[in-house]
């Protein structure tokens, strides 16, 4: 009777071990599976509602700069936004006492906005070409441009006589529809 008991035992560790197996594969692994996987849904849920509330908190600082940007924004008649960052550059050039000897401005249009890209080349001492460009600086936001490059080279041995150029972007967006 012994080697009956001994097969039943055998028979039945046999039967559990496949049906903790099958178990395993069957339901625990797909549980398990689908838990993480809800897990990390719900991480992400989660960041998009905190990125959300940050968001709804700053809405009136964001729609600010934004109204602020929009209505510094070069005048959407080409030949007006020409006109005023010329008159931007020649105010600059007085009030440093740097000589400007070459503007060449340049239109970029894509689907929603327009670029007038305007590069300048200009000779003085440093003290001039550091109180212009602390001009062009200081109204870089009020006329929404953009310093895309400042290039500075020595015109004589001394390094007395300086040329610089410079090439900034300003904005000009397309009129928005009345909603």
């Amino acid at each position: 009777m012994e080697i009956k008991n001994r097969q039943k035992a055998l028979l039945i560790t046999a039967a559990a071990a496949i049906g903790l197996l099958v178990g395993d594969s069957l339901i625990l692994g797909p549980l398990t599976d689908s838990w993480k996987a809800r897990s990390d849904r719900i991480k992400q849920l989660q960041d998009s509602v905190t990125h959300g509330s940050l968001l709804l908190n700053q809405k009136l600082w964001i729609s600010g700069r934004w109204d602020q940007m929009r209505t510094n924004t070069l005048p959407n008649d080409p030949s007006l936004a020409e006109n005023a960052l010329l008159k931007a550059f020649d105010g600059w050039a007085k009030d440093s006492g740097i000589q400007i000897e070459r503007i060449t401005p340049q239109l970029k249009t894509e689907d929603e906005y327009t670029t007038l890209e305007c590069r300048a080349d200009a000779s003085g001492d440093i003290q001039t070409l550091a109180k212009f460009l602390y001009d062009a600086e200081k109204d870089v936001s009020k006329l929404a441009l953009k310093v895309e490059s400042v290039e500075i080279s020595s015109r004589d041995g001394e390094g007395q006589k300086l040329s610089l150029g410079l090439q900034v972007s300003g904005l000009i967006l397309s009129p928005q529809p009345q909603q």
